[in-house]
This record gives structure tokens, sequence and C-alpha cells, in this order.
């Protein structure tokens, strides 16, 4: 058990750190509003690395805290390219072919010598 000196020191450090964040974030928030302004009404155009990238960090926060974040995209348009890029990731119709799949050798020999065993199921 932590020495109660060593449990404030301890408990300083904690929210000096947690303080940094906070400022880091701050300071975040504010590039993003003066880069918004910069920007204006242009349409913003991203290729799907850089959607990929927002998405992941997007999916990380929760809509909550991107609803306070967010300027650039809302959090149902980070959180919609998400779902299509995990839909896009686990999506196997490419692999896929055409048709009904084969039967094998040896159970097409024994549905013929069926079939000729028994000439009246013959439609």
């Amino acid at each position: 058990m932590l020495i109660k000196p060593q449990l404030v020191l301890l408990l300083m450090l904690a929210g000096w750190i947690n303080r940094q964040q906070q400022d880091v974030i701050e300071y975040l928030k504010t590039e993003n509003k003066v880069l918004r302004e910069t920007i204006g009404k242009k349409k913003i155009i991203l290729n799907d690395a850089r959607r990929r990238r927002l998405t992941v960090a997007a999916k990380k926060i929760g809509r909550k805290a991107l609803a306070e974040v967010c300027g650039l995209f809302t959090p149902n348009t980070l959180l919609g390219w998400h779902r299509k890029l995990i839909a896009k990731k686990y999506d196997g119709s490419k692999q896929r072919k055409p048709g009904r799949p084969g039967i094998s050798e040896e159970l097409e020999k024994l549905i013929v010598k069926i079939a000729r065993q028994n000439p009246g199921w013959a439609i």
C-alpha cells in the first residue's frame, strides 16, 4: 500500500497529465475551428485511406464525444462511413462463383447407377 505522501504525489501527477491532455484537446478544437473558417463552404473530398483513419478514430471516441468535437463531418457521417468500411471488409461476394456448386464424381456415379436401376422413376 502506498504511503500518504506518495499517494498525494501520484494524484498530483495524474491531475497534471489530465490537464495537459485537456490543453492539447482544446488546442486541437481551436485549430479545427480556424481550418473550418478557412475552408468555408468548400466540399472536402477524402480518399478511402483518409476516410478509414477518421472513422477508426471516430469509432473509438463514440457518438456523444463526436458531437462535441466534430466540425467538418457530422457524427452520423463518420459512423456511417465506418459501417460501410466494415461491411466492405467482410463482404465475400467477390469470392463467390455463379451458379450452383458442383457435386462430387462419386455422388454423380451413384445417382446414375440408381437411375439406371429404376427406369420407372424417369420423368
